[in-house]
């Protein structure tokens, strides 16, 4: 499916052969036309060629890549298992803004704040030293080979597969971008506020379904959450409630035990775990907090506000097997939004900087 296209069609040319009157300007004619199409078609077919991602890019490459890193993510995520959602939440990131480049990785410079510094990724954000470590051993047998990109679309693969869910192939050929800026995560990553239809606006913009989303919010079955996420909903919610009338009200109150009301008690470093029950392992627990008013955030609570999102919710929660299997098809075409490569971009020697 990820194969590198070639054309095994029969294609059609315009007609070069030799006039009978053997007028040599009417025959240069029709030959350089047929050149110029010729040309175009195999410029097309190779720059096709080029554009698409292929599982086991590296195999030739460089074997151990993917090997190197899953060492890495599973020895980083047996000392803390809550860096599996924090690897997986970092392809996200990096995907929906400017594509998936490793442009989340780039530090800033002092007169160019980068991604990872906009206060939707700092502090939150996490697992930048596994990919630096990944991407220091790969160097070391492999020098400018395997992107960064690649790299976070391959850790966010072994995060999931070692909090239990299903492992699946992904599509290599990554290059990395040369451009972060802070400023693009506002536009382009959804806030814990959001709607249902600001979500799938903000998903059909990246060339994903309205199924894509709620599989993918499937991921919030692992992780934690910084207080400051979802405190809106506890504490003077609105002008007729004090807090979200949608959050089933004792788990309301055990959540203000663990986030206490920022008016009087502002800790920004506070954070409690997205499924209260199974928080390390990828099942279908999330969904069925949702169903259950524990959602922990309003864009999590708002999925159920169509019958349609509502009933694929249900049927996650039915066949979760079903569930694993889509959410890995649906992680692999996230994978792919606005990927560099053939020549644009670069390999970068250092995760955190561009080249040069």
């Amino acid at each position: 499916m990820f194969q590198r296209n070639v054309c095994t069609c029969r294609t059609s040319y315009p007609d070069i052969s030799l006039s009978r009157r053997g007028n040599k300007v009417g025959t240069m004619k029709t030959i350089l036309p047929a050149l110029v199409l010729i040309n175009v078609v195999l410029a097309l077919s190779n720059s096709q060629a080029e554009a698409q991602l292929e599982v086991g890019y590296y195999h030739d490459k460089c074997f151990l890549a993917e090997l190197v890193v899953k060492a890495e993510v599973f020895k980083a995520l047996v000392e803390d298992p809550g860096l599996a959602a924090s690897l997986v939440r970092l392809h996200f990131h990096d995907c929906f803004v400017r594509g998936c480049d490793g442009s989340v990785l780039l530090d800033s410079t002092p007169n160019k704040p980068a991604e990872k510094d906009s206060p939707i990724n700092n502090p939150s954000l996490r697992g930048f030293d596994i990919i630096d470590k990944a991407k220091a051993k790969i160097e070391s047998v492999c020098k400018g080979v395997v992107s960064c990109a690649d790299i976070v679309a391959f850790a966010a693969r072994d995060g999931v597969e070692f909090s239990g869910g299903t492992g699946y192939e992904v599509p290599a050929g990554r290059r990395d971008g040369l451009i972060s800026n802070l400023n693009d995560t506002f536009a382009n990553l959804p806030p814990p506020t959001d709607t249902l239809q600001q979500l799938i606006t903000s998903f059909t913009s990246k060339g994903l379904t309205e199924e894509d989303l709620i599989t993918l919010y499937g991921a919030h079955t692992i992780g934690r959450s910084h207080c400051t996420s979802f405190t809106n909903r506890l504490y003077n919610f609105s002008a007729n409630a004090y807090q979200d009338p949608t959050l089933d009200p004792s788990y309301a109150t055990e959540l203000k035990t663990q986030c206490p009301n920022p008016n009087f008690f502002n800790d920004t470093f506070l954070v409690v775990p997205m499924d209260p029950i199974t928080p390390t392992i990828f099942d279908v627990n999330y969904y069925i907090d949702v169903v259950n008013n524990k959602g922990l955030f309003t864009s999590d609570e708002t999925l159920l506000s169509s019958p349609t999102t509502g009933e694929l919710i249900r049927q996650n929660i039915a066949y979760p097997k079903q569930w694993e299997s889509n959410f890995a098809a649906s992680m692999v075409k996230m994978g792919q939004i606005q990927v560099l490569t053939g020549d644009a971009g670069e390999i970068r020697t250092n995760c955190r900087k561009i080249n040069g």
